[in-house]
């Protein structure tokens, strides 16, 4: 089954600049910054993945999960479920 992000554009956006949150972490690691600051960076990070993957989480209820409930599919039901049970750890 072929599957389009309805926000695509913000979830790419949104990666892009988690990548070059990262790379900036690497290049303060390089430099000797402080680890105070680094980690403020890290946080960083951490937020701008799980926003991404809260669009994606959203946009795979709004149509594959309702979809798979009007068509009975338990399989996308079930990976969603083992989706988000890695997604929280």
């Amino acid at each position: 089954m072929e599957h389009k992000h309805e926000d695509k554009k913000a979830i790419i956006n949104r990666i892009s600049r988690a990548v070059g949150h990262l790379e900036s972490i690497k290049k303060m690691v390089e430099d000797d910054r402080d680890c105070s600051e680094v980690l403020i960076q890290i946080a960083a990070v951490k937020s701008a993945v799980n926003n991404v993957g809260k669009l994606i989480l959203k946009d795979h209820i709004n149509h594959c999960v309702v979809n798979a409930v009007e068509t009975n599919d338990q399989k996308v039901l079930d990976d969603l479920n083992n989706a988000i049970d890695k997604f929280i750890k």
